[in-house]
């Protein structure tokens, strides 16, 4: 439960640090969405550009079975090198926007 506990702050912390980066577009606001009951953490944006409506996911990570899965990742350098770097082994991260059978090409966990 420990791990969960320190992954659970890692996330939060690189989720508020990426909330500071607006769109160069639009009136955009974006939106941090913390569920720590289920372990659900998403980074969104929603707003107006000129006259078409904006909703997008940018970064979504949940922790399942003791695992970062990265759902989504709509970052330039990508947070799962950000995760590695705070020593989270790579074995405890799921690339879950992989396809499960590219996964074992990974060298990150398969899930």
């Amino acid at each position: 439960m420990a791990n969960v506990t320190e992954y659970q702050a890692h996330i939060e912390n690189l989720i508020k640090e990426y909330s500071h980066y607006k769109p160069s577009y639009g009136d955009m606001e974006t939106e941090l969405v913390f569920d720590r009951e289920h372990n659900h953490y998403m980074l969104v944006n929603v707003g107006w550009n000129q006259y078409e409506r904006v909703s997008g996911c940018v970064l979504h990570l949940d922790i399942k079975d003791g695992k970062i899965w990265i759902q989504q990742d709509g970052t330039e350098e990508g947070i799962t090198n950000e995760l590695v770097a705070k020593g989270i082994p790579k074995e405890d991260i799921v690339l879950a926007y992989h396809a499960p059978y590219k996964r074992k090409h990974t060298g990150f966990a398969v899930g």
